[in-house]
């Protein structure tokens, strides 16, 4: 940890089991999670509140994305010679503090420079915590240990956003940026009590951000990052405009949209534990298979949209085939980066959050060029078809280097053997 490879530690977990503080990081992104998309829930009594236009509300969302992308990396950066530990509880802190200023803003631009600062933390944890997880367990649990973070993700989804939406509507929009703050303190209290303490390294071991950035000369890590971004932009080019594709094209009612959007949720867990119990033993096939469901699910999704059921089930089924992707996605970062992982972690929610980005613009994109909201789903299908693409041209590039590698091997213990 804190800088120190996976082997360096004492008491290292065994293939099998997953120590419990991966699961406190978890809980904490549960908490990550709610607050960076209950947004979508409270935005009309959050406009009516503070006196805003609805789109000008909806900018909260992407200060939160924008913070994600920018903060993921300066954060790593600027906290790479910290215990990981006093980094994660400082930005753990942080991030709580941020929500209880949400709930207290007088103003939107009070509320706005709330979410920024919240983003910011949020990516910080995200990146640090990431490098933890994976850090105390073996190399091949790695992809388990990231489904556990990724859980937390799912079932913010699931039941953190509709329940943050249902308080906000119910006790005011502010309750749901309190109730926020209490998960984010018992996530807290989880990291103070069970993640190990650890020193920083020194000498030819210390964290090194020069060093780190050398693995940005890794065509493999470039792959891994545009296969990352355009496997998300492919799901939130979707998923942003599922309300409305719902409503207006499926003919649902508007209070069928929650209980589709948990549905979508439930896929996600579902996919994230067969992605973490299979992605380990077949991390490429796990790619392949996720990203190339979702280009069917999406194509399916575009060209039955207007048939109520298929409309439901293919939310679902891109819920499963998007997070059965996640751990695999995570694990080859980690694994093409191993040089840097609080680099690799950073470098990993950066991407995904410019697929959240871009994915998004996008769909919008096709929306007001007038091709209607079941254009979002060719979309997303083209982001994800290209994602099948750089999977196949990643996974080429790995065997090869593998060969290389292999090879100079062989020639080093012929070399050995004569000399």
């Amino acid at each position: 940890m804190d800088g120190m490879p996976a082997d360096h530690l004492t008491d290292k977990p065994s293939a099998t089991r997953v120590p419990l503080s991966v699961y406190i990081l978890g809980l904490s992104v549960f908490a990550l999670g709610t607050s960076e998309f209950m947004l979508s829930g409270i935005l009309q009594p959050l406009a009516r509140d503070l006196g805003v236009s609805i789109p000008k509300a909806g900018l909260l969302v992407s200060a939160f994305a924008v913070g994600m992308v920018v903060g993921a990396p300066v954060l790593a950066a600027a906290t790479l010679r910290l215990p990981r530990r006093t980094t994660l509880i400082g930005l753990l802190a942080v991030f709580m503090l941020g929500q209880v200023a949400g709930a207290l803003a007088p103003s939107y631009e009070v509320l706005f420079a709330s979410r920024v600062v919240s983003a910011l933390a949020c990516a910080g944890f995200w990146a640090v915590g990431a490098a933890v997880a994976v850090s105390l367990v073996p190399q091949d649990a790695r992809a388990r240990a990231m489904a556990i973070m990724v859980g937390g993700l799912s079932i913010a989804n699931i039941a953190g956003v509709p329940a943050g939406s249902f308080l906000g509507q119910q006790a005011g929009w502010r309750s749901a940026f309190w109730a926020v703050a209490g998960l984010a303190a018992v996530g807290l209290v989880g990291v103070v009590a069970l993640v190990p303490r650890t020193a920083v390294p020194t000498g030819d071991q210390a964290p090194n951000l020069r060093r780190e950035l050398r693995i940005y000369r890794d065509k493999q890590v470039w792959l891994a990052l545009v296969t990352i971004a355009l496997n998300a932009g492919a799901v939130f080019a979707l998923f942003s405009y599922l309300a409305p594709l719902l409503t207006d094209v499926a003919g649902l009612p508007e209070s069928w949209v929650p209980s589709v959007l948990a549905l979508f949720g439930v896929g996600g867990l579902i996919g994230t534990v067969i992605g973490g119990r299979i992605a380990d033993a077949h991390l490429f096939g796990t790619m392949y298979g996720g990203i190339a469901a979702s280009t069917t699910v999406l194509a399916l999704l575009a060209l039955l949209a207007e048939y109520r059921f298929a409309a439901i089930a293919l939310a679902l089924m891109l819920g499963v085939t998007a997070f059965t992707t996640a751990p695999a996605l995570n694990a080859r970062m980690f694994n093409a980066a191993n040089a840097a992982p609080t680099l690799a972690g950073a470098t990993t929610t950066a991407s995904f959050n410019i697929g959240n980005t871009v994915g998004p613009w996008l769909g919008g994109l096709a929306i007001s060029a007038g091709w209607g909201y079941a254009a979002v789903a060719w979309v997303g299908a083209a982001m994800a078809a290209a994602g099948v693409v750089t999977t196949a041209v990643s996974s080429r590039v790995h065997a090869r280097s593998r060969v290389v590698a292999t090879s100079g091997t062989g020639v080093r213990e012929r070399e050995h053997a004569g000399a």
